[in-house]
């Protein structure tokens, strides 16, 4: 008999008692006196007690999970968790960058495994399937009705060996095979690269992996021997990865010797990460694009830079997540991802963001035609520190850019209408939107890169919203009609033309990257742009009194 309701009701009642148990054990004065060894002795007597008498049948691994993650949760770390076996192998992939597969994006859509993406030059790219095809078998077996994880876990294997993928695709009746040699998958730190005007490169950086010092530098070296001048990393969907990689990738632009990150926790001497060798572009003007998405390593290369006056940061202030997780191996492939320390920059700026200025910002954040909820700049409120060069910088969670620049932001009608349509409709809305794009591209045969939304389109969408059983009224959908119209455009050209061309579409009401090439075209030194920024080198420092003084105020080298 499977657990039911009444199990599930234990299962949180023991969770809470594991919890609540160092206070419970402290007001019966047993705590102490009994030591850790009696704590973990009556917690497996618990459960043992549970297991054998209880009045349900009732899984005695499920209280163990349960009493963990309970002590995990005690935490209030969102950062710190306890990862199973599968979930780890996922965390492993998407940091280590590399794994024995076909190369296909899928999530679970009306019931089927669907191909949400190929990933370009991938073995599944080269053999034709495509967005929207429904996987139904592998290797014979059929997989419709079966959990995303478990279809995935067909798909991978030893690289060099083949799989057999049938395949339902949108107006073909039958079943198409494919077969597909895996190979090791490489996901893309950086999935394309662009010669901008006025020789400005342009090149986003989306995680931190295994591969992402090597691929950003040869994006940078093609680049430059296209006839590229200066430069933008765009770092505003980087939420962080590996942080040998962020450092790595902070070297490039630096002398040796210099100060990248310190690390600070409560088990450890503080240790600092320093530039090892000459930079590799030391007269390449720099923009760095940040945004509220930008986090971890993302925020330590963006801080490195910054503080070193050697890149100009343009956008919002960063996520502010700048504690370090030390990973736990455990009993049966499981691991326990803790936070163990803080990241602080070479200025001594600390990077993390208190949980409660997070959860202010999502209350009282506005929020911008691409669906981010940024901060309101107010600066005074800000701790000052200095830069190198003297420039004056702000702390206080996050990495603050030294140029703010507010994407376009909806107005209080225009959330409230987000709000009652995106949010009630959770993820339906934009798995919806990536079956509704499929279509639109096959009955737009001849589609060129300016087409536009139409209000009937908005209509056909709406249809296939409540069709799926999203609660949207249409009215709402008008409401919100520049947020949704801008999310079914970039869908459309992602799909059409991948990330390329998706940025294409959306760079014309970029007012971020805009401001980077206005400035970029003007300067002909990170020195001048810094001038044409409004933050000029000082030629006196700030004195600790002007920064504010206190704890945690430094010099970078």
């Amino acid at each position: 008999m499977k657990a039911g309701k009444s199990t599930v009701v234990l299962v949180a009642v023991l969770t809470l008692l594991i919890a609540a148990s160092g206070g419970w054990f402290a007001q019966k004065g047993m705590a102490r006196a009994a030591g850790d060894d009696f704590q973990a002795q009556l917690l497996e007597e618990v459960v043992e007690r549970i297991g054998r008498h209880y009045v349900d049948d009732l899984e005695v691994g499920d209280l163990y999970k349960a009493a963990v993650e309970g002590v995990v949760g005690r935490l209030g770390d969102p950062n710190s968790r306890f990862l199973e076996a599968a979930d780890w192998e996922n965390v492993r992939i998407r940091t280590e960058g590399e794994y024995g597969g076909v190369g296909l994006e899928v999530m679970d859509r009306d019931g089927y495994i669907t191909v949400v993406a190929p990933i370009p030059g991938t073995p599944g790219a080269r053999a034709g399937l495509r967005p929207g095809d429904r996987i139904v078998e592998v290797d014979g077996e059929s997989v419709e009705g079966w959990a995303t994880d478990q279809a995935v876990g067909l798909l991978r294997g030893r690289p060099g060996t083949s799989v057999r993928i049938g395949v339902r695709r949108l107006g073909v009746v039958p079943v198409m095979p494919f077969e597909v040699t895996r190979a090791v998958i490489q996901v893309p730190s950086a999935p394309f690269t662009m010669l901008l005007e006025g020789g400005i490169g342009y090149v986003p950086v989306n995680i931190f992996n295994g591969t992402t010092v090597e691929e950003v530098r040869s994006a940078i070296d093609s680049l430059s021997a296209e006839g590229m001048s200066s430069l933008v990393l765009d770092l505003r969907n980087n939420r962080g990865g590996l942080l040998d990689e962020g450092v790595g990738l902070t070297d490039l632009f630096l002398d040796p010797d210099l100060d990248i990150v310190e690390i600070r926790g409560r088990a450890s001497r503080p240790e600092v990460y320093r530039s090892q060798r000459d930079q590799s572009y030391p007269s390449l003007p720099v923009v760095v694009l940040i945004g509220p998405s930008s986090a971890s390593a993302a925020e330590i290369l963006a801080g490195a830079l910054q503080d070193h006056d050697r890149a100009l940061l343009i956008g919002a202030t960063t996520f502010g997540k700048g504690s370090v997780q030390s990973l736990f191996p455990l009993s049966g492939g499981n691991v326990l991802k803790l936070t163990t320390a803080r990241w602080f920059t070479p200025s001594g700026r600390s990077i993390q963001k208190e949980r409660s200025a997070q959860l202010a910002l999502r209350e009282n954040g506005a929020v911008t035609l691409q669906g981010d909820v940024v901060e309101r700049p107010d600066l005074d409120e800000k701790p000052r520190f200095a830069s190198v060069g003297g420039r004056l910088l702000r702390g206080g969670g996050g990495i603050v850019p030294d140029l703010w620049v507010m994407q376009d932001t909806l107005t209080d009608d225009e959330r409230d209408a987000v709000r009652a349509t995106i949010f009630s409709a959770g993820g339906e809305f934009f798995a919806t939107l990536a079956g509704w794009a499929l279509q639109y591209i096959q009955e737009h045969p001849g589609l060129g890169p300016s087409f536009a939304v139409t209000e009937a389109d908005l209509r056909s969408f709406h249809a296939d919203l409540v069709e799926r059983g999203a609660n949207v009224a249409f009215d709402d959908l008008l409401r919100a009609r520049r947020y949704v119209e801008y999310h079914m455009e970039s869908e459309i050209a992602l799909q059409a033309w991948d990330d390329q061309g998706r940025f294409g579409r959306r760079s014309g009401t970029d007012a971020q990257l805009r401001k980077a090439v206005e400035l970029l075209t003007a300067a002909r030194s990170q020195e001048e742009l810094f001038a044409l920024a409004g933050t000029p080198f000082s030629v006196v420092r700030p004195s600790e009194e002007e920064l504010g003084g206190g704890e945690g105020v430094a010099n970078a080298r």
